[in-house]
């Protein structure tokens, strides 16, 4: 029997030694932060700040397995995105939701891409930082949700058409940020970003038209071979993506988009275990390649933009929830739950780094940025319950009838 090592690099097996108490130490994570009920994704981001660059420890961030492993886990957070939706809801909810989306859209980018201007960063740091501050994570309202049983409150609805309007915003957005990174020419940028519009365009078209055509090829009853050939579908659709120069994310995003019923239910289930473990690197991975030495000086800029874009989400939750019946307690909910930023943005700040057009202080912010909004999200959501309720119930002045 030849063994795993023969031949290989004599470092194999520390790698291996590294990688396996990397996992452990996301468990621990993980245990902790259910049992506190709280978001385990800045824990994840501070344990590979804490144990990166600069950090105690110093783990390699460039080593062979863990950046691989974070690359999957960014096409499965926007494959299982995809599973999510299909394209009649996306039509639907564009058409019922047009006004909090651009509400959602103005109030949470300006900020960012303002700061970006501001930091010296330009076009490139104001596109990156403005979606950065825009999109709010779809993880940690779930998980919110589901921790403080709001499934069933009339505020959920609109919350989720909100976060369906954003990740469609990012599939356009993405390829042009990284023509913008790459520094393509005007012509070629445009030739790109106009094929992204299409494509997207297309893939939408089709899930509506052909809704029943993919579940007749993939079999439900078969979830071994349907995992393997939808998993296996998102990152060869990657795979040739990035060959020309097309988004990757959008790709593997665009393959769930197609899968719809029970096909993609059943993938959902198949695949979220395997999601979780890569998405816990992909942020460790984050964390790890960030310059733990430049977060001091980013951090009272993350703190400004964390307390501005906090507020500029509970406006558009306000808005959003305007219309369900629940009053200032179901509008304050609704901010609450999109006050938090997560994946998405760690996604914009990895395209970022691996540009190498602004300076490593940009993931500095970032981190410190979602570090903030992730942490302090779900406490705000316990604390505006009882503050709703208490504005609603207030004795209120009645005129005298004489």
């Amino acid at each position: 029997m030849v063994s795993a090592n023969s031949g290989g690099s004599s470092e194999l097996p520390l790698l291996l030694l590294e990688f396996g108490l990397l996992l452990i130490a996301l468990g621990i994570i993980a245990r902790i932060a259910r049992r506190f009920d709280l978001s385990a994704v800045p824990f994840y981001l501070l344990a590979g700040l804490l144990f990166g660059e600069g950090g105690i420890y110093g783990i390699e961030s460039t080593n062979t397995i863990v950046p691989t492993l974070a690359e999957l886990g960014v096409l499965l957070l926007l494959l299982l995105l995809g599973l999510e939706y299909s394209g009649r809801e996306l039509v639907e909810t564009a058409r019922q939701q047009s006004k909090s989306g651009l509400i959602d859209l103005v109030a949470n980018g300006a900020p960012g891409a303002v700061a970006g201007f501001l930091l010296g960063w330009g076009v490139p740091g104001a596109l990156a930082l403005g979606g950065v501050t825009y999109i709010s994570s779809s993880g940690i309202v779930s998980q919110v949700v589901r921790d403080l049983r709001w499934r069933r409150n009339p505020e959920t609805r609109p919350v989720v058409s909100v976060l369906v309007l954003e990740d469609l915003v990012m599939a356009p957005y993405l390829p042009i940020l990284t023509v913008v990174l790459t520094g393509t020419g005007l012509l070629t940028g445009l030739i790109s970003v106009g094929v992204a519009l299409l494509v997207v365009a297309a893939v939408i078209v089709i899930t509506i038209r052909r809704e029943d055509h993919f579940r007749r090829i993939l079999r439900s009853d078969e979830p071994v071979g349907l995992l393997l050939v939808v998993f296996g579908s998102a990152v060869a659709a990657a795979g040739l993506a990035g060959l020309i120069n097309f988004s990757p994310a959008v790709a593997a995003f665009l393959v769930g988009l197609l899968l719809t019923g029970e096909v993609a239910e059943v993938a959902r289930r198949r695949l979220d275990p395997l999601r979780e473990m890569l998405a816990a690197i992909f942020f460790v991975y984050f964390g790890l390649s960030t310059d733990l030495a430049a977060l001091p000086e980013m951090l009272v800029p993350a703190i400004l933009l964390a307390i501005v874009t906090i507020g500029t989400k509970f406006l558009t939750g306000w808005f959003a929830a305007r219309t369900v019946r629940g009053g200032t307690i179901s509008r304050l909910r609704a901010g609450a739950l999109l006050s938090a930023r997560g994946e998405f943005s760690v996604i914009i700040a990895g395209l970022v780094a691996v540009s190498g057009v602004l300076p490593p202080t940009f993931e500095a912010l970032v981190a410190a940025y979602v570090l903030i909004t992730a942490g302090i999200a779900p406490i705000i959501a316990r604390l505006v319950e009882p503050l709703g309720w208490w504005w609603d119930q207030r004795p209120r002045n009645v005129p005298s009838s004489s």
